[in-house]
């Protein structure tokens, strides 16, 4: 039994129409066994005419995994490191253990960006089996790979749609899943680029913050504030909404900081993301620095305040931001599910 979508329906309907009349005089059997090769001939080969293939390309800022990558059958380019003076890439030649133990160790840790080569020459594997490819960086506000990718995708003739929706750790990566979903329903890259861009504010990220120092470190504050916040044992609370790591609000304790990220949580589903419905229409997920048993212990209590809305991931934090923050961090997102 052959099960067809109405397109492929109306497709089939008519390259039948037109065979038929070579059959008509055929015994019932033989115009059957015609009609049917006729059919699977198509559906086997003729829907890979029809629609097109394509790739999803995202980076490891997304905290998907090359062995996750590679069982949903998307890529992710690793993000490169500068530590000491030489170059690692995330998952590839720096594990996360490698990266706390260096940046434990006071290593001079830098972020870096994936160079042009390293992108074109994956573009160009790609598009010798694939039709387009949609590729989701981190955001723009972060990091300047989003505009180099941008760049380079005018060299491609509209075969490269390079999504600029300011995601970063979990929010990326439900983007990279959405665009999944997005293909398979049969979309076009610019579609995909289209429907995720114009979802790039539906989703939020807090941020307690453990230690100030490398907040310090990086010139993010000055060392008076640095030293302020460590004697008066300060758990700042930072946002990502859109382009930018903003602060927004200071805590004294961890359980006032995951107090007021709860908070922050409802405050946009209700004014944001339309309220809390039957239908279950937020994604909410967990993420961490190194702080993997008061992340779990943090699940729980989410889960206490949402009981209808499963918790979709709890991941570490895109080592990209762990550089900025440091270890011991906690964080929870919400993000809108595509309508």
């Amino acid at each position: 039994m052959l099960t067809l979508s109405i397109s492929d329906s109306k497709m089939i309907t008519i390259y039948l129409y037109v065979h038929s009349k070579s059959c008509i005089l055929l015994s019932g059997f033989y115009r059957c066994a015609i009609l049917g090769f006729v059919c699977n001939n198509f559906y086997n080969t003729g829907r890979e005419d029809v629609m097109s293939k394509i790739a999803i390309v995202t980076d490891s800022n997304s905290g998907i995994t090359q062995s996750q990558a590679k069982e949903l059958g998307i890529h992710v380019l690793p993000m490169p490191f500068m530590i000491d003076g030489e170059t690692f890439y995330e998952e590839i030649t720096l594990s996360q253990e490698e990266f706390y133990q260096k940046l434990a160790q006071n290593a001079d840790i830098s972020t870096s960006q994936p160079s042009p080569e390293s992108i074109t020459q994956l573009w160009d594997e790609l598009l010798k089996k694939n039709d387009e490819i949609v590729h989701i960086p981190m955001s723009s506000g972060l990091s300047g790979s989003c505009q180099t990718a941008i760049m380079l995708a005018q060299d491609y003739d509209g075969k490269v749609h390079v999504v600029n929706n300011q995601r970063i750790s979990v929010t990326q990566k439900q983007s990279a899943f959405d665009a999944i979903a997005l293909a398979r329903e049969g979309k076009s890259g610019s579609e995909i680029k289209d429907i995720l861009e114009e979802d790039k504010f539906n989703s939020s990220i807090y941020i307690m913050i453990d230690t100030l120092y490398y907040l310090k470190k990086g010139g993010r504050i000055t060392p008076a504030a640095a030293a302020l916040g460590t004697l008066l044992r300060l758990k700042p609370v930072l946002q990502i909404q859109g382009e930018k790591l903003d602060a927004f609000a200071k805590a004294r304790t961890v359980t006032q900081a995951k107090s007021i990220m709860i908070n922050a949580i409802k405050s946009d589903i209700e004014k944001r993301f339309g309220g809390l419905t039957p239908d279950n229409q937020i994604y909410l997920a967990l993420a961490h620095t190194q702080n993997e048993e008061a992340v779990n212990v943090f699940k729980e209590e989410i889960q206490a305040e949402f009981p209808d809305y499963p918790i979709v991931a709890v991941d570490p934090l895109s080592l990209s931001v762990s550089c900025h923050i440091g270890p011991g961090s906690l964080a929870v997102t919400c993000c809108k599910k595509l309508r």
